[in-house]
């Protein structure tokens, strides 16, 4: 052996003890009683989430950040998404449809929450908060991603995961486009409610996804017993192998299928943006929280608009000619299937200042 076969030696054998997930692994059992005991509801529990989500429709209400991340420490709704990763995992179809149940209990508990907290807010408007979170892009993909994997292999360790899940939890924000949605419900506006509930999904998806790879990397076993006689004989083992990489399978080819929609919205909202990059007034963003706040909307750009305008010479001028003074004014134009509302127009205008600090004019046009 030369050394360079000597060094690819050592560095493949640096870098597989440098990477190995499975070293400091708990025992299986450990595993599954964490992943189990962490989607099971109870009153407690419930009246956590409902707190937790009062906090952040206050927080999402008066654009508060500290709010919105308290109540994503706080909210139990991880432990639902963690446990049907694992039931796909390991082909437990039990811990699988209590996990999907638990969810949605949770869910409609949220959106209840969040609709009447909106319905009753003195104050409720469509905040920057509220449509950053009903506006799903690939980096939301990315960190649910992320998220899941940091979250299952928390969840593995020997150590206890509490302030990890914290992390993830925050990172991947699950509570916030809840909240929002239930503001869609409020606000009577259909395309939030659904813009905010897809960004819901698409982290949801893809920390289980993330999770379920973590779990299989770490050769978490199947379940076997496939009809439950509390026996597990070969062919049953042959038959939850097979369907253990069907399931796989159609796991990746579901997600691939259900993030497709939250590419093109991205790719929408940079092409839009591509001519608005150079001047500084943030297009990008207020394109996506047009996309989501406004009915019917299709452009949204920003213009620097130069007039002149004529002046009476002081007679300091040899030729006694009129001299001009150039008007600079800082025009936005949101283009829209129809025509606009004060409510709606108030809104837009709202959330372009923001990005637009000396905005002088905007111009609502009604596209043919």
């Amino acid at each position: 052996m030369n050394r360079i076969q000597q060094l690819a030696f050592r560095t493949k054998k640096f870098l597989h003890r440098a990477f190995n997930i499975r070293e400091g692994r708990a025992p299986y059992r450990v595993i599954h009683r964490r992943f189990v005991n962490g989607a099971r509801l109870t009153g407690t529990h419930l009246c956590i989430l409902i707190v937790a989500m009062l906090i952040a429709c206050i927080g999402l209400d008066t654009d508060s950040d500290i709010a919105i991340v308290g109540a994503m420490l706080i909210c139990p709704l991880m432990g639902s998404v963690l446990a049907i990763s694992y039931g796909v995992a390991t082909l437990d179809r039990g811990i699988t449809a209590e996990a999907i149940a638990g969810l949605a209990l949770q869910m409609a508990f949220c959106l209840v929450t969040s609709t009447i907290y909106f319905k009753i807010s003195p104050i409720a408007s469509t905040t920057p908060a509220l449509v950053d979170n009903s506006t799903p892009t690939v980096w939301d993909l990315a960190l649910a991603l992320a998220g899941g994997f940091a979250g299952g292999l928390g969840m593995s360790r020997e150590q206890e995961p509490a302030t990890l899940i914290s992390g993830v939890a925050v990172a991947t924000a699950l509570m916030p486009p809840l909240c929002a949605a239930g503001y869609g419900i409020a606000a009577g506006s259909l395309s939030l409610f659904l813009s905010a509930l897809y960004e819901f999904g698409i982290n949801v998806v893809f920390i289980a996804l993330a999770t379920e790879a973590v779990l299989l990397l770490l050769r978490v076993p199947l379940k076997r017993d496939l009809d439950g006689d509390g026996v597990e004989t070969r062919e049953e083992a042959a038959i939850a192998s097979e369907l253990s990489r069907k399931v796989r399978r159609r796991v990746v080819l579901g997600t691939i299928v259900f993030a497709i929609p939250c590419v093109l919205l991205t790719a929408g909202s940079i092409d839009t943006a591509a001519g608005g990059v150079e001047d500084g007034y943030g297009v990008a963003e207020t394109t996506r929280e047009l996309a989501a706040a406004l009915p019917g909307f299709e452009r949204y750009s920003v213009d620097v608009e130069v007039s002149a305008d004529g002046a009476t010479g002081d007679g300091a001028a040899s030729d006694g000619a009129a001299r001009g003074a150039a008007t600079r004014q800082v025009v936005a134009r949101v283009t829209c299937k129809n025509e606009l509302d004060d409510r709606s127009r108030q809104t837009a205008e709202n959330l372009i200042r923001l990005n637009v600090p000396g905005l002088d004019r905007v111009d609502f046009i009604v596209g043919k």
